[in-house]
């Protein structure tokens, strides 16, 4: 990408699509274009239709999606398959008309079977069943890269797609019911620690494993493969370390400053017993990451304090 090229980030409010723009604005990209969800709602195909017809981006990073944890995606899974698939199909459909160069579709490492190999490789996609309680959102993401696969096969698009492992840091959701696990422990252990709660109580057993991927390396990988990378294979994005839940728990109870008792709730679902990356692509693409769980956890909670929106979202 040129310096003065017309860059889309679809999402841009979102973790991820603000990690994007803060990499590309520090990197003196400085053409960059952006649009609420109130300004374009990407279910609406006319919308984004004349949107792409109208501004013409040169290049397209689609970091745009419903997202939540374990109860969200298990409570709404219509929700998420519908809008998920509708924004994106709507989306990769209107570069391709209006010729974009190239286009980052963004996914999810819950693509994988859930009991894949690990760690993960790519090409474990598709050869076994999904993990249930997150198969909606899944399928979605899915068929978002195969459509990005099927292009470039069928018309010689420059369309890539990468697989982020779970990510963190600024401007997370804290919702109290639809968030991740990392930022809804900030949240539990932070009000605790605020309340003088003797205890906070994690869900599950403590021991499936799993990755967090700081999510300004995560943008940065994504502008180095933007500029690096073309092909049909999806690339996993990863630290390639692993943590169980019961350690991570113990990890923010230090960042926080905590001092009452973790409690695993064993009646709540654990998901899928493990989630690592196969990275070993990424590396030899060239990029590895740059900031460790701890490092990152404190930085992601100093975001937390500050954010005026932590209680609302």
């Amino acid at each position: 990408m040129e310096k003065d090229s017309k860059i889309y980030v679809a999402g841009h409010r979102g973790m991820v699509g603000s990690a994007i723009v803060r990499k590309l604005e520090q990197e003196g990209y400085h053409n960059i274009v952006t649009r609420t969800s109130k300004e374009l709602d990407l279910r609406r195909q006319d919308a984004v239709e004349q949107f792409f017809a109208k501004e013409k981006p040169d290049y397209v990073f689609l970091a745009a999606a419903k997202v939540g944890g374990i109860m969200a995606n298990n409570t709404y899974p219509a929700d998420f398959m519908y809008d998920n698939m509708i924004l994106e199909m709507n989306v990769i459909k209107s570069a391709f008309d209006n010729k974009v160069k190239k286009l980052m579709f963004l996914g999810s490492s819950c693509i994988y079977p859930r009991m894949a190999p690990q760690p993960m490789p790519e090409s474990c996609l598709l050869t076994s069943e999904l993990e249930q309680t997150n198969e909606a959102y899944a399928l979605a993401k899915i068929s978002g890269l195969k459509y990005c696969t099927y292009l470039n096969r069928q018309y010689g698009t420059d369309y890539i797609s990468v697989m982020p492992t779970n990510l963190y840091g600024p401007n997370d959701n804290y919702h109290p019911k639809n968030s991740h696990v990392l930022p809804a422990m900030i949240r539990r252990f932070h009000e605790a620690k605020v309340s003088g709660a003797p205890t906070v109580t994690v869900w599950g057993t403590g021991t499936p494993l799993r990755e967090f991927l700081y999510v300004d390396d995560l943008a940065d990988a994504c502008l180095y493969l933007m500029n690096t990378y073309s092909g049909d294979e999806t690339v996993n994005l990863g630290t390639g370390k692993e943590v169980t839940i019961a350690e991570l728990a113990r990890i923010v109870k230090k960042v926080i400053g905590y001092e009452g008792e973790i409690v695993f709730d064993t009646t709540k679902p654990d998901g899928t017993p493990r989630k690592l990356l196969d990275v070993s692509k990424l590396c030899g693409l060239g990029w590895t990451y740059r900031t460790e769980l701890e490092e990152g956890i404190a930085l992601a909670y100093d975001d937390f304090l500050h954010s005026e929106m932590r209680a609302e979202r």
